[in-house]
């Protein structure tokens, strides 16, 4: 029973009867060439990227990604390493710098040029924090590529390759970068394009090796062992600052996350209220602004949102509170009470006082008017 299952899955992971060996070695070898209309179809490719991202349009990036020929060297890279071509590696290697040289050329002119100021670059921001799920994404997307390339019946796998590890957008924005001179911008995103090109690589490599491509040089077992631990070194210092990244990124979300549980649990705090809140993700540790508004939360308030905060990891040298749109309620005893009551009944007196004199002084007056029409009718 254990022998068919066995079989069953090893037939149903067979990769032999469906792949062309001699066509994909043909097709690699062609494709990783920029000259003629693959130079223009590149820049073509840079400068409706760099528009895509300028006016943050996710579907003319996509576009873009389609059209680029980026894949081309970095598949003969992985390739010629696998099959040991020096030859193709050295090709592949100068067509991958006329590559990236000509991107960030065209990518930075168009920035220069461009008359859109972009206040709001989310986009190009999404292509300067590389994370591990970069890696991961070129690694899968690579062993895809490689797969479709050697298999005989091609399909539409290369277009979602092209899409998923997003070659295009981190040399646009590199060449952003250069344009407002944000070096920031320029090595994270130049960062983020090296791992996609070495995973995509090193998938190509791998895939190469387990299909069993013909070797086109002599073996050399030591200088191979050398290769490979360069190769493992190299993919150490890649893979190491994206883990760091990845792990940073989850503390930020996590941290965004437990604030908004808090926000939400402790809305009202007495007869207060928290109508904003501002999260700091690069203070260490990380800190958050509540802006209260109403009456001055208490104490007792104040220690019950402290309380619930330490559920969610929170301390409360993170919590920061923003007063300035609270009021201040004076308490108020009885006799303060009693006193403002006779002040005001003090007040009330005397100007009814006023208003009596003010009409007796009229009565006066009336009266001598009335003997002076007497006495005159009478004479």
């Amino acid at each position: 029973m254990n022998g068919k299952v066995s079989d069953f899955f090893r037939s149903l992971l067979s990769l032999s009867d469906y792949v062309d060996l001699d066509a994909a070695n043909a097709s690699i070898r062609k494709n990783i060439y920029f000259r003629g209309p693959n130079v223009i179809i590149l820049a073509c490719a840079i400068i409706i990227a760099s528009v895509g991202l300028n006016v943050n349009s996710i579907p003319v990036i996509i576009g873009a990604m389609l059209i680029s020929p980026v894949m081309g060297p970095i598949l003969g890279f992985g390739f010629s390493l696998g099959v040991r071509d020096v030859f193709l590696l050295r090709d592949s290697l100068r067509n991958f710098a006329v590559m990236v040289v000509i991107s960030i050329m065209a990518s930075a002119l168009y920035f220069l040029l461009s008359p859109l100021n972009m206040e709001h670059p989310t986009e190009l921001l999404a292509r300067t924090n590389p994370t591990i799920y970069d890696v991961l994404i070129a690694l899968f997307g690579g062993l895809a590529g490689i797969l479709e390339i050697s298999r005989s019946e091609k399909g539409t796998v290369l277009s979602g390759v092209a899409i998923a590890t997003a070659l295009m957008p981190p040399l646009c924005t590199v060449g952003y970068g250069l344009s407002i001179l944000n070096w920031t911008y320029v090595l994270g995103a130049l960062y983020l394009f090296l791992i996609n090109s070495i995973f995509i690589a090193l998938a190509t490599y791998v895939t190469v090796k387990y299909l069993k491509f013909p070797v086109a040089g002599v073996d050399q077992g030591h200088r191979n062992r050398l290769t490979g631990r360069a190769v493992a070194v190299i993919l150490l210092l890649i893979i190491v600052p994206s883990v760091i990244s990845a792990v940073r990124m989850v503390q930020d979300s996590n941290f965004n996350r437990n604030v908004a549980q808090v926000v939400a649990e402790n809305k009202t705090l007495g007869s207060g209220f928290i109508y904003d809140y501002s999260v700091d993700l690069t203070a260490k540790p990380h800190t958050v602004e509540l802006f209260m508004a109403g009456e001055k939360p208490s104490l007792q308030a104040k220690e019950k949102l402290y309380s619930d905060a330490e559920r969610y990891g929170l301390t409360r040298n993170q919590i920061i509170f923003r007063e300035d749109a609270v009021t201040v309620r004076q308490s108020v005893t009885e006799t303060d009470v009693v006193k403002s009551i006779l002040e005001h009944s003090d007040q009330q007196f005397t100007r009814m006082n006023e208003t009596i004199n003010a009409l007796r002084d009229s009565i006066v007056a009336l009266n001598a008017q009335l003997d002076k029409y007497r006495q005159s009718v009478s004479d």
